[in-house]
């Protein structure tokens, strides 16, 4: 099970840092049905993912508040305080990568992140200095699933997919990166995440 890996790849949002729009959100909407229809509708997970597509938050945020009106300062919040939507870490995941490296295992990434976004976070979790290289979709301006951004991190990482264990959880994104043969951990915990590490003698017990 584990002969063939050379190499850790991990995602970022939901696996090593907590991450949620609501966590901004809840400090300035009090009202929770009032939270609960902005979160749906006007600063949507899915209206943030254009960002980690490559769309500039000088294109968006203008359009969105066009849309919004009313939600304008709202909007520029998402914009300067995008920081205070992770609000910590996974609890384990950065103990996990820390003895990874420790045992001169090469590690990795792949996020979907908006690439004025990561220029801000990257600093501020000193852990991601363990990884040896990060392919951040909103400088590539491609996106998981999309099995072209596991192309290119083959590529940059320089380790065919069959020799790399890509750690996510996104079911969807697993789902891409095991159809280009890669090995794969839907990610939950880390203690569940820790024992698959321990059974590919990737770590010791």
């Amino acid at each position: 099970m584990s002969e063939t890996i050379s190499a850790v790849v991990f995602d970022v949002g939901r696996v090593i840092v907590q991450w949620q729009l609501r966590a901004l959100f809840e400090k300035l909407i009090d009202d929770p049905a009032e939270l609960d229809w902005f979160l749906a509708n006007v600063v949507t997970e899915e209206w943030h993912f254009l960002h980690d597509a490559g769309c500039p938050l000088a294109e968006m945020v203008p359009a969105r508040k066009a849309q919004f009106p009313d939600h304008a300062d709202l909007i520029d919040a998402y914009a300067t305080r995008f920081l205070e939507t992770v609000p910590g870490l996974i609890a384990g995941t950065d103990k996990l990568i820390e003895r990874l490296d420790d045992a001169n295992i090469p590690l990795f990434a792949i996020t979907n992140f908006g690439a004025e976004f990561w220029d801000q976070f990257y600093h501020t979790q000193p852990v991601l200095v363990r990884f040896r290289d990060i392919v951040v979709s909103g400088r590539e301006k491609m996106v998981k699933p999309d099995a072209a951004i596991f192309r290119l991190a083959e590529d940059r990482f320089a380790y065919p997919a069959n020799e790399m264990l890509f750690i996510d959880d996104n079911t969807a994104n697993i789902s891409a990166a095991k159809a280009l043969d890669w090995h794969t951990h839907l990610f939950s915990d880390a203690a569940t995440l820790e024992t698959d590490l321990i059974a590919r003698s990737l770590l010791s017990s």
